[in-house]
């Protein structure tokens, strides 16, 4: 049965909350209000917060300075999901994957549809990994943020969450560049 296994010891990740907006300010970011205060409530460290317009290269900017930094271990965004003309966060990330995470999706719309019925697929929500750094893509609503860490987030991101999640397997992640490394 799935779930949290309390003989093992809880590990806090450095977990850095995006939001992609033209019209918000931290003031005013009920998204990344939501998402760092879940994840600190977790037991997690907020490595960083930032906002940047919908912008294909501000996007892949910000991201990319988070996966080259050694005191981020996941990246969660919010905003820009959508099929406006202005939503290119998929567009802008996905590229950056090494592995995509195709299940993500899939659970979240499963989440999704119980409350928002067949609105849940006007979102492209992914996920991936680059740089030994897990990357979530999520809407910019404050129910799809509650949704992506209530239902997917919290258990995935727990060492204690059983039968596997992301954090036992984070050691592994970069192994192809260690192997790279050694080659001269």
């Amino acid at each position: 049965m799935p779930g949290i296994d309390e003989s093992r010891t809880f590990i806090p990740l450095n977990i850095a909350v995006l939001t992609v907006s033209d019209t918000r300010s931290l003031s005013e970011d009920r998204s990344g209000d939501t998402l760092v205060d879940r994840l600190t409530k977790a037991g997690h460290r907020l490595a960083d917060r930032a906002i940047v317009i919908d912008d294909v290269e501000e996007i892949r900017k910000q991201v990319r300075a988070w996966i080259a930094s050694p005191g981020v271990d996941a990246i969660i965004t919010t905003g820009g999901t959508g099929f406006t003309g202005r939503d290119v966060t998929p567009e802008a990330i996905e590229p950056l994957f090494e592995k995509r995470m195709e299940g993500f999706s899939t659970v979240f719309h499963t989440i999704s549809f119980p409350k928002i019925g067949t609105s849940t697929i006007q979102s492209r929500a992914t996920a991936g990994v680059a740089g030994a750094t897990y990357i979530f893509v999520l809407p910019g609503s404050p129910g799809a943020c509650k949704d992506a860490w209530d239902g997917i987030l919290a258990q995935q991101l727990d060492y204690r969450y059983r039968p596997c999640n992301f954090v036992e397997i984070m050691p592994r992640l970069d192994e192809h560049m260690r192997r790279g490394a050694g080659k001269a």
